[in-house]
């Protein structure tokens, strides 16, 4: 027989489950873009102080220190975000996963005949 309180409490738990989720995912994409949005503002401020100084170089030895300095450490930088935001990526991927987690009965033994 059909039990209505028992479909009525499953679709809660499910529900409820889903909303969860949600919040975990978009928590995720907001931690996301905030990250992105912080390295793109860093990135400019680096760049317009490269460029003020390389404006008042005097040699091209000394343009060249600079350059070569100011190239490792936004190329540093950038890794260091990107692999922050990967990490991010891979926390969100395992949060929208998770509702699907569900344990799975174990499948039956397979028994193979015997030859004679």
């Amino acid at each position: 027989m059909f039990n209505f309180d028992e479909a009525s409490r499953q679709s809660k738990v499910a529900m409820d489950g889903m909303l969860k989720s949600y919040s975990e995912v978009a928590s995720g994409f907001q931690a996301i873009a905030t990250e992105a949005g912080d390295y793109y503002k860093k990135a400019f401020q680096d760049l317009s102080s490269y460029v003020e100084a390389l404006a008042g170089v005097r040699s091209v030895e000394a343009a060249y220190d600079l350059q070569t300095s100011f190239a490792k450490s936004s190329c540093d930088d950038y890794i260091a975000r990107a692999t922050r935001i990967s990490d991010i990526y891979a926390d969100l991927a395992k949060a929208a996963y998770r509702p699907f987690e569900a344990p799975t009965p174990k499948p039956p033994a397979v028994v193979e005949p015997q030859a004679a």
